[in-house]
Protein backbone atom coordinates (compact mmCIF):
# COMPACT_ATOMS: atom_id res chain seq x y z
CA UNK A 1 0.00 0.00 0.00
CA UNK A 2 1.56 3.41 -0.75
CA UNK A 3 1.94 5.81 1.96
CA UNK A 4 0.61 9.41 0.10
CA UNK A 5 -0.47 10.66 3.58
CA UNK A 6 0.88 10.11 7.04
CA UNK A 7 -0.27 11.84 10.05
CA UNK A 8 1.64 12.74 12.80
CA UNK A 9 0.52 12.76 16.41
CA UNK A 10 3.01 14.87 19.22
CA UNK A 11 2.87 17.40 21.76
CA UNK A 12 1.66 21.19 21.04
CA UNK A 13 4.93 22.09 23.26
CA UNK A 14 8.63 22.11 22.49
CA UNK A 15 9.30 19.21 25.61
CA UNK A 16 12.96 19.45 27.33
CA UNK A 17 15.07 18.23 24.76
CA UNK A 18 16.05 20.35 21.91
CA UNK A 19 16.28 16.44 20.00
CA UNK A 20 12.38 16.35 20.11
CA UNK A 21 12.50 19.66 17.86
CA UNK A 22 15.28 18.64 15.38
CA UNK A 23 13.59 15.10 14.71
CA UNK A 24 10.32 16.34 14.48
CA UNK A 25 12.24 18.95 11.24
CA UNK A 26 14.20 15.91 10.03
CA UNK A 27 11.02 13.77 9.93
CA UNK A 28 9.21 16.82 8.08
CA UNK A 29 12.28 17.02 5.32
CA UNK A 30 11.83 12.97 4.68
CA UNK A 31 7.75 13.76 4.50
CA UNK A 32 9.12 16.19 1.31
CA UNK A 33 11.50 14.03 -0.09
CA UNK A 34 9.22 11.02 -0.38
CA UNK A 35 6.29 13.23 -1.14
CA UNK A 36 3.93 12.95 1.66
CA UNK A 37 1.33 15.33 2.74
CA UNK A 38 1.89 15.76 6.68
CA UNK A 39 -1.48 15.67 8.47
CA UNK A 40 -1.57 16.65 12.01
CA UNK A 41 -3.42 18.92 14.80
CA UNK A 42 -3.33 22.43 13.39
CA UNK A 43 -1.13 23.79 15.90
CA UNK A 44 1.43 26.28 15.56
CA UNK A 45 3.61 25.75 18.55
CA UNK A 46 5.94 23.21 19.92
CA UNK A 47 6.38 19.81 18.31
CA UNK A 48 3.64 20.22 16.08
CA UNK A 49 4.44 23.64 14.68
CA UNK A 50 8.17 22.24 13.76
CA UNK A 51 7.18 19.46 12.42
CA UNK A 52 4.75 21.75 9.94
CA UNK A 53 6.96 24.34 9.51
CA UNK A 54 9.83 21.82 8.47
CA UNK A 55 7.33 20.50 5.60
CA UNK A 56 6.07 23.74 4.64
CA UNK A 57 9.60 25.50 4.03
CA UNK A 58 10.47 22.76 2.27
CA UNK A 59 7.37 23.23 -0.53
CA UNK A 60 5.42 20.32 1.10
CA UNK A 61 1.80 20.02 1.76
CA UNK A 62 0.36 19.91 5.14
CA UNK A 63 -3.33 19.67 6.30
CA UNK A 64 -3.89 20.26 10.05
CA UNK A 65 -7.32 19.57 11.88
CA UNK A 66 -8.00 21.17 14.77
CA UNK A 67 -11.22 21.21 16.75
CA UNK A 68 -12.71 24.99 17.53
CA UNK A 69 -11.89 24.79 21.06
CA UNK A 70 -8.82 24.73 20.43
CA UNK A 71 -8.30 27.18 17.98
CA UNK A 72 -7.33 29.68 20.46
CA UNK A 73 -5.42 27.24 22.80
CA UNK A 74 -2.95 25.39 20.22
CA UNK A 75 -2.64 28.72 18.44
CA UNK A 76 -3.74 27.00 15.07
CA UNK A 77 -1.66 27.36 12.22
CA UNK A 78 -1.72 30.05 9.72
CA UNK A 79 0.49 29.69 7.21
CA UNK A 80 0.21 25.27 6.09
CA UNK A 81 -2.10 24.04 2.92
CA UNK A 82 -4.75 23.88 4.50
CA UNK A 83 -6.34 23.49 8.17
CA UNK A 84 -9.93 22.13 8.76
CA UNK A 85 -11.33 23.50 11.81
CA UNK A 86 -13.79 20.83 13.28
CA UNK A 87 -16.61 20.69 16.19
CA UNK A 88 -14.62 18.62 18.84
CA UNK A 89 -11.89 16.17 19.64
CA UNK A 90 -13.37 12.94 18.24
CA UNK A 91 -14.42 14.63 15.42
CA UNK A 92 -10.87 16.03 14.86
CA UNK A 93 -9.30 12.01 15.69
CA UNK A 94 -11.63 10.61 12.99
CA UNK A 95 -10.91 12.95 10.43
CA UNK A 96 -7.02 12.85 10.71
CA UNK A 97 -7.46 9.09 10.53
CA UNK A 98 -9.55 9.35 7.36
CA UNK A 99 -7.04 11.08 5.70
CA UNK A 100 -3.92 9.13 6.58
CA UNK A 101 -2.31 6.12 5.46
CA UNK A 102 0.05 5.76 8.42
CA UNK A 103 0.70 7.44 11.80
CA UNK A 104 4.12 8.29 13.46
CA UNK A 105 4.00 9.35 16.94
CA UNK A 106 6.59 11.66 17.99
CA UNK A 107 7.38 12.66 21.90
CA UNK A 108 4.09 14.79 23.49
CA UNK A 109 1.79 14.31 26.44
CA UNK A 110 -1.93 13.32 26.94
CA UNK A 111 -3.15 14.10 24.11
CA UNK A 112 -0.59 12.32 21.90
CA UNK A 113 -0.59 8.81 24.03
CA UNK A 114 -4.84 9.56 23.50
CA UNK A 115 -4.45 9.24 19.83
CA UNK A 116 -1.38 6.57 19.90
CA UNK A 117 -3.77 3.92 22.06
CA UNK A 118 -6.59 4.62 19.95
CA UNK A 119 -5.21 4.28 16.74
CA UNK A 120 -3.73 0.72 18.32
CA UNK A 121 -7.00 -0.21 19.40
CA UNK A 122 -8.72 0.58 16.41
CA UNK A 123 -5.91 -1.66 14.45
CA UNK A 124 -6.30 -4.07 16.85
CA UNK A 125 -9.81 -4.54 16.51
CA UNK A 126 -9.78 -4.37 12.26
CA UNK A 127 -11.15 -0.94 11.90
CA UNK A 128 -7.83 -0.06 9.78
CA UNK A 129 -4.70 -1.52 9.39
CA UNK A 130 -3.01 1.14 8.98
CA UNK A 131 0.77 0.94 9.70
CA UNK A 132 2.08 3.06 13.40
CA UNK A 133 5.42 4.13 13.88
CA UNK A 134 6.75 5.53 17.23
CA UNK A 135 10.05 8.08 16.48
CA UNK A 136 11.77 7.02 20.15
CA UNK A 137 13.75 10.26 20.48
CA UNK A 138 16.19 10.07 23.01
CA UNK A 139 14.39 6.97 24.73
CA UNK A 140 11.27 9.25 25.28
CA UNK A 141 8.76 6.32 25.23
CA UNK A 142 11.31 3.13 26.65
CA UNK A 143 9.35 3.28 29.73
CA UNK A 144 5.68 3.14 28.12
CA UNK A 145 7.32 0.62 25.04
CA UNK A 146 8.00 -1.47 28.25
CA UNK A 147 4.58 -1.46 29.79
CA UNK A 148 3.67 -2.34 26.16
CA UNK A 149 5.42 -5.58 26.03
CA UNK A 150 4.52 -6.18 29.80
CA UNK A 151 0.65 -6.22 27.77
CA UNK A 152 1.81 -8.85 25.31
CA UNK A 153 4.11 -10.87 28.16
CA UNK A 154 0.94 -11.00 30.39
CA UNK A 155 -1.40 -11.98 27.48
CA UNK A 156 -3.39 -8.95 27.09
CA UNK A 157 -2.53 -8.26 23.55
CA UNK A 158 -4.13 -10.42 20.20
CA UNK A 159 -1.12 -10.67 18.46
CA UNK A 160 2.94 -9.34 19.16
CA UNK A 161 2.95 -5.91 19.43
CA UNK A 162 6.09 -5.56 17.05
CA UNK A 163 3.08 -6.38 14.42
CA UNK A 164 0.87 -3.27 15.55
CA UNK A 165 3.70 -1.21 15.90
CA UNK A 166 6.88 -0.35 14.98
CA UNK A 167 9.69 1.47 16.96
CA UNK A 168 11.97 3.69 15.75
CA UNK A 169 15.18 5.93 16.79
CA UNK A 170 16.34 8.10 14.40
CA UNK A 171 13.27 9.48 11.72
CA UNK A 172 16.20 8.30 9.06
CA UNK A 173 15.12 4.78 9.71
CA UNK A 174 11.77 5.47 8.70
CA UNK A 175 12.73 5.82 5.29
CA UNK A 176 12.99 1.85 4.81
CA UNK A 177 9.15 2.20 5.51
CA UNK A 178 8.56 4.30 2.07
CA UNK A 179 10.41 2.38 -0.24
Amino acid sequence: MPINAIAVFCGSKKGNNPLYIQHARTLGKIFVQHNIMLIYGGGSTGIMGAIADAVMENNGKVTGVIPRVLVDWEHQHENITELLIVDNMHTRKMKLYELCDAAVILPGGFGTLDELFEMLTWNQLAIHNKPIFIINSAGFYNSLISHMRNFEKDGFLYDKLDKRIKILDEPSQFVQYLL
